[in-house]
């Protein structure tokens, strides 16, 4: 046993205090690693990288969705199944590795995951058919379900309150260059040698962010192991969950922002490879430079709440993706682009907010009410991202982005009724920065 001064000394390095204390959380005095000490910063960088894995892969066929298409001899709505099969796989068990990492720890869950997801991804290049490519697609999303939902919970057990928004903000801008990151690999690979060869490389990145992750990622200390909940304990906990009308409101929202968004990055693609653009797939691919206007407003919109309040900056967020989104209805390339930055800013504004609500509105089994706002999230870029391909083939552009406009308009409308203004305060009528999370 250790003796009290062996104690103090551990806790002063930010060790846990007592070989128990790893796993158990129950240490006095735990507040979460303060911004600016060596373990918050290792904490952002290590699920930077694990962001890295998660969605490079995750969304690694987007930026060859054509070049697929025409080697596989598919439709359009049919390339755009490898990504929804991976995000339904992912949506299926967002929920029970939440529940696993209860059990054995959210960093163990974590490096199972991403280890999995690594070694599935090394074998889609070796896809013999469309129907196998698809298979192993569904089990990485699969794999990956145990990173989003549990990276946020272990993030909100270790960094001190006063920074979780902002520490949360900064995950997700991390988040948004690694899909960002996969998909400039996977564009000129693909154009160059063909699809085997963009999701090779996509998966030779991940590996090497998974590798960083695992050197990075510090020992949980806020971690409280749950042991014995049982099935009906589960299904308590989520139907607690979904009885809560503002986590409705929250999981309806993931489901139709995230939904309208892939679905206008899998076929804006199509739009500007065929008449009048004719754009090669190189330079597709770089549209997702896009997603570096989310990094600087998910960061942003973190920061914006401590001022106006979540309700307020989610709602501007829907504001600034339609706006962004008519500006794609025309036929001129450079507002289509500036169109697309304004959107991919605005999404990612709202996602971090509404993702983020969910943890400060869950008092009990807040890695579960992340799991259910994952499953919404990812179950509407499947659904709503494939059919999508049905309205951009049968009815064009102009139907999509009116259509993903609607779906945004219907979020605003249920946000504004279910959460009232009061409502997006702390105590003492300020707003609380606690609880930002990112799938």
């Amino acid at each position: 046993m250790p003796t009290p001064q062996q104690r103090v000394t551990a806790s002063a390095q930010g060790q846990p205090r007592h070989p128990s204390d790893a796993g158990a959380g129950d240490n006095a005095g735990w507040d979460g690693h303060r911004k600016g000490s060596q373990a918050y910063g290792r904490i952002l960088a290590g699920l930077a990288f694990a962001g890295v894995a998660t969605f490079a892969q995750l969304y690694s066929t987007q930026a060859v969705l054509p070049i697929m298409a025409a080697e596989l001899r598919v439709t359009a709505s049919e390339a755009a199944l490898t990504i929804s099969l991976a995000t339904v796989g992912l949506a299926v068990t967002v929920i029970p590795w939440s529940f696993l990492a209860d059990r054995i720890g959210r960093v163990k869950a974590m490096t199972w995951g991403i280890c999995l997801a690594t070694a599935l991804g090394l074998l889609v290049p070796l896809a013999t058919s469309f129907p196998v490519l698809l298979g192993l697609r569904m089990l990485e999303g699969m794999a990956l379900g145990g990173i989003p939902a549990i990276a946020i919970a272990y993030l909100n057990e270790e960094i001190d309150r006063a920074h979780a928004a902002l520490a949360a903000g900064s995950y997700v801008a991390g988040t948004t260059l690694g899909g960002l990151a996969g998909r400039l690999v996977a564009g000129p690979a693909g154009e160059l040698w063909g699809w085997r060869a963009a999701a090779l490389s996509v998966s030779v990145l991940a590996t090497v962010a998974a590798v960083l992750f695992l050197v990075l990622i510090p020992k949980a200390r806020g971690f409280r192991p749950s042991h014995g909940i049982g099935f009906r304990g589960a299904a308590r906990t989520l139907s607690g969950h979904m009885a809560n009308p503002r986590l409705l409101a929250l999981y309806v929202q993931a489901f139709l922002l995230m939904g309208g968004f892939v679905a206008v990055y899998n076929y804006l693609g199509f739009r500007l490879s065929g008449e009048p653009f004719s754009l090669p797939a190189t330079l597709i691919s770089l549209i997702f430079l896009a997603y570096l206007s989310g990094t600087a407003t998910s960061r942003w919109a973190g920061a914006l709440t401590q001022r106006f309040g979540r309700r307020t900056v989610l709602l501007a967020g829907i504001a600034v993706m339609a706006a962004g989104l008519a500006l794609t209805l025309t036929q001129v390339l450079v507002l289509i682009l500036a169109g697309l930055i304004i959107f991919t800013g605005g999404f990612f504004a709202a996602h971090s907010i509404g993702a983020g609500w969910t943890g400060a509105i869950a008092e009990s089994g807040r890695a579960q009410a992340a799991s259910l706002y994952n499953l919404a999230y990812y179950l509407g870029s499947s659904i709503l991202g494939w059919a999508g391909g049905l309205l951009f083939q049968s009815l064009g552009w102009p139907a999509l982005a009116a259509a993903v406009i609607i779906l945004g308009c219907t979020t605003a409308v249920i946000t504004a009724v279910v959460h009232p203004a009061a409502a997006q305060h702390g105590r003492n009528g300020r707003p609380d920065p606690a609880g930002l999370q990112v799938p």
